[in-house]
């Protein structure tokens, strides 16, 4: 069973930093291409971060030089830390693992940046 657990998620002020964690289980995650989705309220999911298997990165404009995916293949874990917050930046953040078959989705976890 395919299971993406995120954390790392909360409340945070304009301006600050989060880090976000996806734990993968039942995959062999050194072979997926992996991603960070959002999805803010009212608004349609949109990507915000990938990488591939071999850690090449591609961002979506609104979070380029403020956001940072990597991944470590041993610990199977994905991560996206975020800095210099906006409130913009509010939504529930998705991992995804991207096989060639179908792409898996984690539950999802809220970042809310409000002061």
């Amino acid at each position: 069973q395919v299971q993406l657990v995120e954390s790392g998620g909360g409340l945070v002020q304009p301006g600050g930093s989060l880090r976000l964690s996806c734990a993968a289980s039942g995959i062999t995650f050194s072979l997926y291409a992996m991603g960070w989705y959002r999805q803010a309220p009212g608004n349609q999911r949109e990507m915000v971060a990938t990488i591939t298997r071999d850690g090449s990165s591609n961002y979506a404009d609104s979070v380029k030089d403020r956001f940072t995916i990597s991944r470590d293949n041993y610990k199977k874990v994905l991560y996206l830390h975020l800095n210099y917050l906006k409130p913009e930046d509010t939504a529930v953040y998705y991992c995804t693992a991207n096989g060639v078959r179908r792409t898996y989705w984690g539950q999802g976890i809220q970042v809310t940046v409000s002061s």
